[in-house]
């Protein structure tokens, strides 16, 4: 009998792959990594309303938990993790849990994943309640361990989503407020969800968490202005921006970021309009933190 999950069916298209050469095993799983922007693209409003649902939460000062176990857990653990230095944002505001904790991260945790009561008790200790948002993420759609996180999430008032790469069964999309499900058909290697299920995911929590930040203003543009200074790269592309933005001087960017208390944002407000830090920080708080709403300049062309 045929497995109902997708992501357990076999390739026809990889079924020699055992056989093939180099190059044909690259030119192989290339052209099913092409497959799954397209598969991604049908869950557009999906994805959408998953990204309102954030913007909402954040703004309303609840937060986002991503929750899965194996390679969904890893990707969801990455997403968030990468949050704070991007946008600038508490680590508290966007979290990953996965089953098996903190071991699971670099070995896998066998049997995690089948334990309901494991998802119950991580998500009691990280005081998920309501106003947060659980974001589940099952790349078979039937992960116990995610369905029960769910179902958690719900009974105390937080937000749900379901992440999955094929069809949930109902009990799962019964906790889920919306159910993402990015069909990206048989893996290379059966049942290899790190692979193209693997990529789908990643490429929605990115643009889950990356609209959301746009929504509350973590952009001028497409410059990231409320990234954290945390290293050399990240000082330099601080003074880059303030550079093109305010066509100021290297050694001004630094006097700006250093009066700013190293805000590329709240620096460029204070150079726009002339005023010190606490006015430019009043002001951004007036307009929800978002830059177009404070000043009248357009953001600087992109030079090619």
């Amino acid at each position: 009998m045929l497995d109902p999950r997708i992501t357990e069916h076999r390739n026809p298209r990889t079924a020699a792959i055992d056989l093939a050469s180099c190059d044909e095993i690259v030119a192989l799983i290339n052209a099913e990594d092409a497959r799954v922007p397209a598969a991604v693209a049908t869950q557009a409003a999906q994805i959408a309303r998953a990204v309102q649902m954030a913007e909402e939460t954040f703004r309303a000062g609840g937060r986002l938990f991503y929750v899965g176990a194996g390679t969904s857990g890893r990707l969801g653990v990455l997403d968030a993790s990468e949050c704070p230095p991007t946008f600038g944002v508490d680590p508290e505001m966007v979290q990953g849990i996965i089953a098996g904790g903190f071991a699971a991260l670099t070995r896998a945790q066998e049997g995690a994943e089948d334990r309901p009561q494991g998802a119950h008790d991580d998500l009691t200790a990280a005081g998920v309640r309501a106003g947060d948002f659980v974001i589940g993420i099952a790349a078979s759609g039937t992960t116990p361990y995610v369905r029960a996180a769910l179902e958690f999430g719900r009974s105390v008032g937080a937000r749900t989503a379901v992440v999955a790469c094929s069809p949930p069964p109902p009990a799962t999309l019964a906790a889920a407020d919306v159910a993402i499900v990015v069909v990206t058909g048989p893996e290379v290697v059966t049942g290899s969800t790190r692979m193209k299920a693997g990529t789908a995911t990643k490429l929605v929590l990115n643009t889950i968490t990356t609209g959301a930040m746009i929504r509350l203003g973590k952009t001028y543009g497409n410059l990231m202005v409320d990234l954290q200074s945390t290293n050399e790269k990240l000082k330099d592309r601080s003074e880059r921006i303030l550079r093109e933005v305010c066509g100021v001087t290297r050694e001004q960017a630094r006097a700006l970021l250093d009066a700013a208390n190293r805000s590329v944002k709240v620096a460029i407000v204070m150079q726009k309009l002339g005023v010190d830090r606490d006015e430019a920080l009043r002001r951004l708080a007036e307009h929800g933190g978002v830059i177009r709403r404070v000043i009248i300049d357009e953001p600087p062309p992109v030079r090619t």
